[in-house]
């Protein structure tokens, strides 16, 4: 990642109260993601609209990303996360997320929302981010 980038990421992060459990999702997604060998980040900040970690894979050879982490801003105090996927990357078996068409860099995504820690759901989350991960290194 850009220096200027984690610098942005670490501000993020010191200055975000998480009274909901979404920061420690966040966290933990980024660290999960990094386990993935090969795996690289690039992090767009747009405050008051959102904070986006990018995840790619050097294996990628038509597309920049293979998930979007976004940190959904509207509101500081209640922050909440967007993680999309190509739609083709993943599998939804609960049928827990959003079709969004042209909803990732002009494609078709598929996007799981979090506005509160829920076990359940974060390891729902996980799965997918496993998913996308090892089908961006195939």
């Amino acid at each position: 990642m850009h220096p200027e980038s984690v610098k942005e990421l670490e501000t993020l992060l010191t200055a975000w109260e998480d009274s909901n459990g979404t920061r420690k999702a966040f966290e933990l997604f980024k660290h999960h993601l990094e386990s993935f060998e090969g795996v690289t980040f690039d992090f767009k900040a747009r405050p008051g609209i959102s904070y986006s970690l990018r995840a790619a894979h050097p294996s990628q050879k038509n597309r920049k990303l293979f998930t979007l982490v976004d940190v959904i801003d509207d509101d500081p105090a209640a922050r909440w996360l967007s993680v999309c996927f190509y739609e083709d990357m993943i599998t939804d078996p609960d049928e827990r997320g959003d079709f969004v068409p042209g909803g990732l860099l002009g494609e078709d995504a598929h996007c799981l929302d979090l506005d509160e820690w829920d076990d359940e759901h974060v390891d729902y989350i996980k799965k997918r981010l496993t998913e996308a991960a090892t089908s961006a290194s195939a």
